[in-house]
């Protein structure tokens, strides 16, 4: 049976992420607490996620298959959405929808953390767009990612 948790008591480390070498700094301000995977759900991710000052979430991007949703519960980010960027503040929201290919990511250029809630669907066969960057990450049949140039060459670790 399901029992609720505490969403801070779920483990996470600072700055872990999938992307390889030449990105990972980019997010080592990054405390991501996967919430969803606490609870063993499958059809959609859940992360509360904290930024320190100067972090991101990701690199700028866009899902083939995937929509999200981000809502600020603490602090100031900024949204950024192709070439624009918008601030937003506790209790402000957006949805990015799959396949419209509208790159973007969230930024802390505060001088204070924030967290936010991430949720997104975890749709097979999802590719992600990395239009800055010479990256492209695909998902396999088994729900992992697999990272590579755009030319489909793997990244050496």
């Amino acid at each position: 049976m399901t029992r609720p948790v505490s969403a801070k008591s779920v483990s996470a480390i600072q700055g872990a992420t999938i992307y390889p070498k030449p990105f990972a700094h980019l997010v080592a301000g990054r405390i991501k607490r996967k919430l969803g995977d606490q609870f063993g759900l499958t059809n959609f991710g859940v992360n509360l996620t904290e930024l320190a000052p100067d972090s991101t979430t990701a690199l700028l991007h866009h899902h083939s298959r995937q929509d999200e949703f981000v809502y600020v519960l603490e602090g100031c980010v900024t949204l950024v959405l192709q070439n624009e960027e918008i601030e937003m503040g506790p209790g402000d929201c957006v949805g990015i929808k799959l396949g419209e290919g509208i790159a973007s990511m969230i930024v802390n250029k505060s001088s204070s953390a924030a967290t936010i809630l991430e949720i997104g669907d975890r749709s097979p066969g999802d590719e992600v767009e990395y239009p800055n960057d010479d990256l492209k990450a695909s998902m396999g049949a088994d729900g992992t990612w697999k990272m590579t140039h755009k030319d489909g060459r793997p990244y050496e670790d």
